[in-house]
């Protein structure tokens, strides 16, 4: 998943969201900066009874927040929707033995784009590339090339 840093850097940089079932997102500011939410259309707990688990159906939850307005959330768009942003510029996802590796091409040149642990740290870096044409530094978690 891309770290809340990495999300706030790609609305800054213009990516819409439109919610969406199964969308996750982050509401910063409020203690809960390391919480990921979900949009769903339903809430479903799980209880473990003496009798066995018992898979609850809620509307809402006793500890649910009201309402937030849109604004106040973070977006953190899972691969699939990173790649989905790169569209046509999208060449491969690889791995290099230190991390993943995004390869973009623009105007016939290829970039490449690399984050650990995760694909997802490599889409985002590709697609903030593609949005403002500066390379996002080095990742902490890799060696310096």
């Amino acid at each position: 998943m891309i770290t809340l840093d990495m999300a706030r850097r790609l609305h800054d940089a213009g990516v819409d969201w439109t919610p969406a079932a199964g969308d996750r997102f982050a509401v910063p500011g409020r203690d809960m900066d390391e919480t990921v939410f979900v949009v769903s259309d339903m809430v479903v707990e799980v209880d473990d009874l003496a009798t066995g688990r018992l898979i609850k159906f809620n509307g809402t939850t006793e500890w649910a927040l009201d309402s937030l307005q849109q604004q106040e959330t973070v977006w953190l768009p899972r691969e699939d929707q990173l790649r989905e942003l790169l569209g046509e510029s999208f060449v491969s996802l690889a791995t290099d033995g230190h991390g993943f590796v995004v390869t973009t091409r623009g105007a016939g040149v290829e970039h490449e784009h690399v984050a650990a642990p995760d694909a997802e740290g490599a889409y985002a870096r590709a697609v903030l590339f593609e949005l403002t044409g500066h390379r996002v530094g080095v990742a902490p978690d890799l060696p310096s090339p």
